[in-house]
C-alpha cells in the first residue's frame, strides 16, 4: 500500500483529499495541515483558547470521514444566530476536546476516531505563529487574515512572506514526508494556504530530500491581492522562491473551460483563470506537465474532487 501525502490548508485539501478517500483501499493518506489561519471562528477560538488553529484541520477530518453524511454535515456547521452566530459547531468540538485532553494533537486524534476517517490528519508545526508577508511599497502585513482578506492595496505585490515568531516542525509531519511515496502540494491560496507549510523549518529539506513523487496542483483562478498577476509557471516559480520547493516532478494544470457567464462574475472581483505555458513549466525543471479538464463549472469555478483524483492515480499507479 503506498503512503500518499497532501500537503496543503484550506479548502484546497479538503476538495483533494475528498477526491482520493475513493482510493483508500490502495493508498495510506495523510494530510499535513497549515497552522497559520487567524481569520474568523478559528482565529477567535485561537486568539481565546491559546489552541492550534482547528479549521483547516476540521475540513480535512471531515473529508477523510467515513461517518454518515449526518455527522459531517454536524461538524462542518455553523451556527447562523444568538450568542453563537458565526461560530462552527466542529471547530468548538476540537477546542473542548484539547481542554479535556489537554493537547491539541490528542484532540484531533480523538477527533478522527469518533469521524472514523479514512487516513491521518497533521499539523505541520504545534507551534503557535503567525504568517506576515512584505509588499513591494515595503510594507509589513501580520496575519493570515489579513493576507487573505486584504485590508491594503490589493494591486501590490507580495515580495516576502515569513513566519514570526520562526517555527519548528512537528515531527509526525516530518515523519509522514520521509515515508511517502508520493507528495501532493496544493490546490489552495498559494501565499496563504500552501508556502506556510514551507515556511516551518524542515518541512522543505524534508520534501527535497526524500524518495516520493511531488506532484503540484496548479489553482484554477487567480486570487486578487495575491495572485491576481501570476500563471502556472509564475506560481512554480514562487514555490521555489519562497517555499524553497526546487524538485517538482509533475504539475496538473486545467485545460477546462469555464462559461462565459461564470467567467464574467469572477471578473467582479478581479478573478481569471490561471494562464499557463508547457514550455516555460519544462524549463523550470518539471518533469511533466499534465493538461487536463479538472474543474467543477457550476455556481462557482472548483476542483472536480474525482477528476484530479484520477489525474493523480494515474501518475503514480496502484
Amino acid at each position: 500500500m503506498k503512503n500518499l501525502l497532501i500537503i496543503g490548508g484550506g479548502t484546497g485539501s479538503y476538495t483533494i483529499l475528498k477526491g482520493l478517500k475513493a482510493y483508500s483501499d490502495r493508498y495510506k493518506l495523510t494530510a499535513i495541515v497549515s497552522m497559520m489561519d487567524s481569520g474568523g471562528d478559528t482565529g477567535k477560538l485561537r486568539d481565546e483558547y491559546g489552541i492550534l488553529p482547528p479549521g483547516d484541520v476540521r475540513r480535512c477530518l471531515v473529508a477523510l470521514s467515513e461517518e454518515s453524511d449526518l455527522i459531517k454535515k454536524l461538524f462542518q456547521y455553523r451556527f447562523s444566530s444568538g450568542s453563537l452566530k458565526g461560530k462552527n459547531f466542529g471547530n468548538i468540538f476540537l477546542t473542548a476536546l484539547s481542554d479535556i485532553t489537554g493537547s491539541d494533537e490528542q484532540a484531533i486524534k480523538e477527533t478522527g476516531n469518533i469521524l472514523k476517517i479514512k487516513g491521518r490528519v497533521i499539523p505541520v508545526t504545534l507551534d503557535n505563529v503567525d504568517l506576515c508577508a512584505k509588499l513591494e511599497d515595503g510594507s509589513v502585513i501580520h496575519g493570515e487574515s489579513n493576507i487573505d482578506i486584504p485590508k491594503h492595496n490589493p494591486e501590490l505585490r507580495i515580495k516576502q512572506v515569513f513566519l514570526k515568531p520562526k517555527a519548528k516542525a512537528n515531527p509526525d509531519a516530518v515523519d509522514a514526508i520521509l515515508n511517502a511515496d508520493a507528495i501532493i502540494i496544493g490546490p489552495g491560496d498559494l501565499y496563504t494556504s500552501i508556502i506556510p507549510n514551507f515556511l516551518v523549518a524542515g518541512i522543505p529539506e524534508a520534501v527535497c530530500g526524500c524518495k516520493a513523487e511531488k506532484i503540484y496542483i496548479c489553482n484554477l483562478m487567480t486570487k486578487y491581492g495575491e495572485t491576481h498577476h501570476l500563471s502556472a509557471s509564475e506560481h512554480v516559480k514562487a514555490l521555489k522562491k519562497f517555499a524553497k520547493i526546487k524538485c517538482l516532478d509533475n504539475v496538473i494544470v486545467n485545460n477546462g473551460e469555464p462559461s462565459h457567464e461564470l467567467l464574467k462574475e469572477y471578473a467582479k472581483e478581479h478573478s481569471f483563470p490561471v494562464s499557463y505555458d508547457v514550455k516555460e513549466l519544462y524549463e523550470l525543471g518539471v518533469k511533466k506537465v499534465i493538461e487536463a479538464d479538472i474543474m467543477n463549472k457550476q455556481v462557482l469555478i472548483r476542483h472536480n474532487p474525482e477528476r484530479v483524483a484520477a489525474e493523480v492515480v494515474r501518475i503514480i499507479g496502484m
